[in-house]
């Protein structure tokens, strides 16, 4: 642990909130919450709001493309995630697109409004989009300490092949931020204690896999959790960590970060990367692309459903639903976790690469705003006192995403709620009020009365397109010898799904015996 002297120091050498740093804003155990004051964490670790966006950051950048369009013709010029933040809350996601990088889409999506907005990008970004950043009066920029988005890592010969412009972009970059008003630099923070275990024990008794354990008997779910997990990592750590090491402080001092290439810093930083590249691919991994995905629920839907547009591809539904189980790991419910994100779908595509869909709002469950964790009972349904139950007290993921929107439903569009747990009762008049016209989900609460909270209306919910995390059309078909395909924009599997079925069958072959506690190990 570093001593009080040595973050002072680490402070002192980067303003503007260093990886270790302690300041008021970015306090990890005793923080204000996204949606409440709240003072202490609830049930169990919790992500703090800086990692929480920089993980949807990341993610944002790996965000599905319809078309496999080149991000951008400059080849220096690295794709990059951003979120937005207005009042504590998460106004914007986007993502650059084939011309303009995600600076310059926040400009054109927001305009004025960015002024006192926190930005967190996953990589630094430009010249070109911080000096338009910088003038509308943004109150913080944080970015990922990795590859800028002017790449100065192109080919495998490192540092020899960096570009005149992504050089002369990180000498501008640095000028630029050394006489700006906002504050620039770098938010990660070390994870709270056990959140890594958390997220991973967690992640594999989701919903999500909880359902894919119920619909095939024989599949090691722990196994195949353990596997996608460690693909994520390879993946991810490809992306976004820089090896080798050298080359890694090399960029660091490049674009003004050279207090990080000095010990313990460096190692520091890169831990604490590494960390949040695992806590992501935990998250990833509870929607393995296997034999599952997002089909409709009902077989026959009725006459108004039918006539509702086609639902997104498997890969944007996928992603969607894991933007909303990284926000569920802010929770303060003492039980469970819940996270919700609605994206519309606009008429024609817009500037950045999310195509034709925009963010309408996004949340998790929480105490209403303003209030103190404690003031609110937190017992789950096992208290025999029925006034110290949380139920009348929590506010939904749904309800929040809901409150909290940053653009308005329109019902000529499709608006779609990705939410990581079955809507209960109290939820679904809203979900119908608010003209939401699909909902991807599990279903594995549906019909269940739960005494303090129901699921009775799930099934019964007529106007609204339902995706249920579930078998694969054709899989679903050869099983059952019957029953027409669900609907999924397509209505065929995909080729990714075949060959993931035949990865599983693989596996049931070569499976070794998995440990007998309940802690996965991957």
């Amino acid at each position: 642990m570093e001593t009080a002297d040595a973050v002072k120091k680490n402070h002192d050498l980067n303003p503007s909130c260093a990886t270790s740093c302690k300041c008021s804003e970015y306090r990890d155990i005793k923080e204000a919450g996204t949606l409440t004051n709240t003072e202490v964490l609830g049930h169990g670790p919790r992500l703090s709001k800086a990692n929480l966006f920089t993980l949807l950051s990341l993610w944002m950048e790996l965000f599905p493309r319809e078309e496999k369009e080149v991000v951008n013709k400059n080849v220096f010029t690295r794709g990059t995630g951003l979120v937005v933040v207005r009042d504590q809350k998460v106004v914007g996601l986007h993502c650059s697109g084939s011309e303009l990088h995600a600076g310059q889409v926040a400009v054109i999506r927001h305009g004025p409004k960015l002024a006192s907005s926190e930005l967190y990008f996953s990589r630094k970004p430009c010249a070109t989009c911080l000096k338009m950043l910088i003038n509308v009066g943004v109150s913080r920029i944080s970015f990922w300490p990795g590859d800028p988005e002017m790449s100065l890592s192109v080919g495998v010969n490192g540092m020899d092949s960096i570009s005149q412009e992504a050089v002369l972009d990180a000498i501008a970059s640095e000028k630029l931020k050394s006489n700006s008003r906002p504050h620039i630099g770098v938010a990660v923070q070390p994870l709270a204690l056990g959140l890594q275990q958390f997220v991973m024990e967690t992640s594999l008794g989701c919903d999500f896999v909880e359902r894919m354990s119920g619909d095939n008997p024989g599949l090691d779910t722990r196994d195949l959790f353990c596997r996608q997990r460690r693909q994520n990592i390879s993946t991810f750590s490809q992306e976004f960590l820089i090896l080798p090491e050298q080359h890694h402080r090399d960029i660091l001092a490049k674009i003004g970060l050279e207090n990080f290439c000095m010990e313990p810093y460096f190692s520091n930083l890169r831990q604490k990367m590494t960390d949040l590249v695992e806590v992501l691919a935990s998250v990833a991994a509870s929607l393995p692309v296997l034999q599952h995905g997002f089909y409709w629920k009902d077989s026959q839907p009725t006459a108004s459903e039918s006539s509702q547009p086609p639902g997104v591809s498997q890969e944007t539904a996928r992603h969607c639903t894991i933007q909303a189980r990284l926000l569920a790991y802010r929770t303060e419910d003492p039980k469970i976790g819940v996270g919700a994100v609605i994206w519309a779908e606009g008429k024609s595509a817009g500037c950045d690469g999310t195509g034709r869909l925009y963010l309408v709002g996004c949340g998790y469950n929480a105490y209403p705003v303003g209030s103190e964790y404690g003031e609110y009972p937190q017992m789950d349904t096992k208290q025999e006192d029925r006034q110290r139950r949380k139920y009348r007290y929590i506010i939904h993921a749904e309800q929040n995403a809901l409150s909290f929107r940053c653009d308005e439903i329109r019902q000529e569009e499709n608006t779609m709620l990705f939410v990581t747990k079955c809507p209960c009762d109290e939820c679904i008049p809203l979900i119908q009020g608010a003209g939401i016209k699909q909902i991807y989900t599990t279903d594995l609460d549906s019909g269940k009365d739960k005494g303090d909270i129901t699921y009775l209306r799930f099934n019964g919910l007529r106007g609204v397109q339902k995706f249920i995390w579930q078998k694969s059309t054709l899989t679903r078909f050869a099983s059952e010898h019957a029953g027409p395909h669900l609907a999924n924009g397509s209505g065929s599997m995909r080729k990714h799904d075949r060959q993931s079925e035949q990865d599983v069958q693989c596996n049931k072959r070569a499976r070794s015996a998995m440990p007998e506690d309940h802690t996965p190990v991957c």
